[in-house]
């Protein structure tokens, strides 16, 4: 059970929940959650049948500028979570072990 994400917790990979819940303690801040869970008939599952979010064990995180954005990354890393996709609104986490470990990618 996720002490910040509630909300997002159906269909969600609990240990995920419980190192997002961590990384928001570590950062100071709320993360504001854009994406989680998409169903394999959601558009987006539709053109990426691979995608992390079917299987619970991706986030799509808010990121209102440069500073935000570092507190994010860093808290992350911190915690364990080495598979991230960085845009300028948001910032794609996941621990897919399906994937390629220690990556950070751009959008």
């Amino acid at each position: 059970m996720s002490k910040y994400f509630k909300d997002i917790e159906n269909n969600m990979n609990v240990y995920f929940l419980a190192k997002l819940d961590e990384a928001t303690e570590y950062a100071g801040i709320r993360f504001v959650i854009n994406s989680a869970y998409r169903g394999p008939e959601h558009p987006l599952s539709i053109k990426n049948p691979t995608s992390s979010h079917i299987k619970g064990l991706a986030v799509d995180i808010s990121v209102k500028g440069s500073r935000q954005r570092f507190l994010i990354l860093d808290a992350l890393l911190a915690v364990g979570i080495t598979r991230i996709g960085i845009s300028s609104t948001f910032i794609h986490a996941d621990i897919d072990p399906d994937k390629s470990q220690n990556v950070i990618w751009t959008y």
